[in-house]
């Protein structure tokens, strides 16, 4: 990873772009990757993309989701104390003691999950954090000095936790899920330029806004943009860490490489052409099974229009949901590599059909 790349990388993830509110960090992806590609457009919920040959008719989709985890403010008290709803699927366990911004009318104001002394939580049962009694603390007295920091009902809030590095191989903060996959798609489209590389299809480079509450800008984009083929990116489990089950989850580790699914929504002749092009370039990779639906992206893709040819490449990441999501630095180069080369195979007008 060159500084360039770095850069990008630490100022779009350290960006807040929660489900709904994603601008800030759409901005800087878009001012990222514009330089590489050849036009660009955003749909009216914020979803970005950027375009090489905008005018063929065989179209090839890249695809990340750009939004995090929130909350938004949900009551607040005579004493200003703030209690909120989940916006994606935020976790409340970890919330007690966390710093967090919440982005009001007047700007963003600091704030933190507050939480009573283990003194006074002690007795019989020990009570633990649910969003029955999590709350925000702005360091307000009363409900109007809230309110005259710009904050109400609906205001969303972030973790404020920042990117890091984690020993020589990792790479950890919050929002690795799934921004680090808008970083990669990036690259993937930089890397095409810089290397001059002539494709004979539209590349249609996607962050899409609002997965975390159901793949909605996925669904909304793919029927704008009616692709051929879609290659989705987004993160899985590594399950080797505690607490996790392999039997369950699969057998995945972060450093293994690119994890690439087999699910109904996942095109087995798509799938199967990425792992030819991974054996072929010597690219690490492991493999993921799920029963129904992937839970990404891919679902709204290969169910779009009159069915879209779609596959996922996963990263693994372990914590998911957390402030302390963690990726390996392998990984991510395996990912974009494997985008990349997969993309120089793809022919014009290529037929995944399974009948022909």
């Amino acid at each position: 990873m060159d500084k360039k790349s770095k850069a990008f990388l630490y100022k779009y993830l350290n960006a807040f772009s929660p489900t709904g509110f994603e601008s800030e960090g759409q901005k800087i992806w878009l001012d990222y990757v514009k330089p590489y590609t050849d036009d660009y457009f955003v749909d009216t919920y914020g979803t970005a993309v950027a375009v090489v040959n905008p005018k063929a008719e065989y179209k090839v989709v890249i695809e990340a989701h750009a939004d995090e985890i929130a909350w938004y403010v949900n009551y607040i008290d005579d004493n200003g104390y703030i209690f909120v709803i989940r916006n994606g699927g935020s976790d409340h366990q970890i919330a007690p003691s966390m710093r967090v911004v919440l982005h009001g009318d007047k700007g963003k104001v600091q704030g933190v999950f507050g939480w009573p002394a283990i003194h006074v939580r002690s007795g019989e049962k020990e009570i633990a954090p649910s969003l029955k009694n999590i709350f925000v603390d702005v360091g307000a007295s009363s409900k109007a000095e809230v309110e005259k920091m710009g904050i109400h009902v609906g205001t969303v809030i972030t973790f404020q936790d920042e990117l890091m590095e984690l020993g020589k191989d990792y790479i950890t903060g919050r929002a690795l899920d799934n921004r680090m996959g808008g970083f990669m798609i990036a690259e993937v489209a930089r890397r095409l330029s810089e290397n001059k590389k002539k494709l004979p299809f539209g590349l249609y480079v996607v962050n899409a806004v609002q997965e975390e509450i159901g793949l909605r800008g996925a669904q909304m984009i793919a029927e704008r943009i009616s692709p051929d083929l879609a290659i989705i990116t987004d993160v899985t489990h590594d399950t080797q860490s505690p607490m996790y089950n392999k039997k369950k989850s699969g057998d995945l580790k972060c450093g293994n490489g690119p994890v690439l699914s087999y699910a109904p929504a996942v095109q087995n002749n798509v799938r199967d052409m990425l792992i030819d092009v991974a054996n072929k370039k010597k690219i690490d990779f492991q493999r993921q099974a799920s029963s129904r639906s992937t839970g990404t992206d891919t679902d709204a893709f290969a169910y779009s229009n009159s069915g879209v040819a779609s596959a996922l490449i996963s990263l693994p990441l372990k914590y998911m949901h957390t402030t302390v999501e963690t990726v390996s630095k392998k990984d991510v180069e395996g990912v974009i590599k494997l985008m990349y080369e997969f993309v120089l195979k793809v022919k014009k007008g290529q037929d995944f059909r399974y009948l022909k």
